[in-house]
């Protein structure tokens, strides 16, 4: 392909492109390969590109399905055992760069759920509903009809909407609830914490073994989460995907990061991602001063 301006037209779709991969993935290191490879495929070939948004588009949609069904296919190990990586940002918003990252979504919650689709439908769901792509385009990359396509993302669709519960949308509103959930604990008094935590909430922990540790019900939240308020823990506000939450250190280091869902003025599912390899690869600016 032959253009003097083709890496200013990359530059400028690169944003657009790392939000489609993120959201396909999960994972932020997986995202900007699979966008890295979508540029060494463009700068190799040789043909006409009438529209290189779609273009591009379609290449990454196609490089993050078959990353996708690599990682369910045996031997290698189910992705849902890991949370998404977390996007960390202040905690009265999220700065610009980050914002086209998460293409306007609220929490970490949604990802989690994401994860548990199959690829195609993740794929058709990701591209149709959060990009604008119309079926026809989405229909070649997993090889069915429009029709398919949209029956694909249809059932993703169904199954988020059962799966995950709809945030509260104001940010101030959310962090009310999370402080409140961080003071009770500090305070150790559990029926503040009670009085905070939906009946049904659900506790995510990604410590970096095999499987995630899942805590279900007020009480045993309330149990678990006595111990992220104690004296040796600062806890950071932040915004995490787009909701509130919060960064624990540790003699002045990253511990853990807390994501928050909150519904109804209650917490209703908390993601804690505690495993350092991971905790130590996040940008952390945000939380770091």
């Amino acid at each position: 392909m032959r253009d003097t301006g083709l890496t200013e037209r990359f530059e400028r779709a690169r944003p657009r492109l790392r939000a489609v991969a993120y959201r396909m993935l999960g994972s932020v290191d997986d995202a900007d390969d699979a966008v890295q490879e979508a540029w060494l495929r463009l700068s190799g070939t040789t043909a006409d590109v009438d529209n290189l948004d779609a273009w591009l588009t379609t290449v990454v949609a196609r490089i993050c399905l078959n990353m996708l069904r690599a990682r369910r296919s045996p031997p290698v190990e189910e992705f849902t055992d890991r949370l998404p990586d977390p996007i960390v940002d202040p905690p009265d918003g999220t700065i610009p760069e980050h914002q086209a990252l998460l293409a306007d979504s609220v929490g970490l919650a949604l990802f989690v759920v994401l994860d548990t689709l199959p690829p195609d439908e993740r794929l058709a769901f990701v591209l149709h509903d959060v990009f604008a792509v119309p079926y026809d385009q989405i229909a070649p990359i997993v090889d069915r009809g429009p029709e398919a396509a949209r029956k694909l993302a249809s059932r993703a669709r169904g199954r988020i909407q059962a799966a995950r519960p709809q945030p509260d949308g104001d940010l101030a509103a959310q962090r009310a609830v999370v402080d409140a959930f961080f003071a009770a604990g500090r305070d150790g008094d559990f029926e503040r914490l009670i009085a905070v935590l939906h009946p049904d909430v659900v506790l995510r922990g990604d410590f970096g073994g095999e499987r995630l540790r899942v805590i279900t019900g007020a009480d045993a939240v309330a149990n678990q989460a006595k111990m992220y308020g104690g004296a040796d823990r600062d806890v950071r506000e932040a915004t995490i995907n787009g909701a509130a939450g919060a960064v624990i250190f540790m003699r002045n280091r990253p511990a853990s990061v807390m994501a928050f869902t909150v519904v109804a003025g209650k917490v209703a599912a908390i993601d804690v991602l505690v495993d350092p390899e991971r905790i130590q690869r996040l940008d952390l600016s945000a939380v770091a001063g």
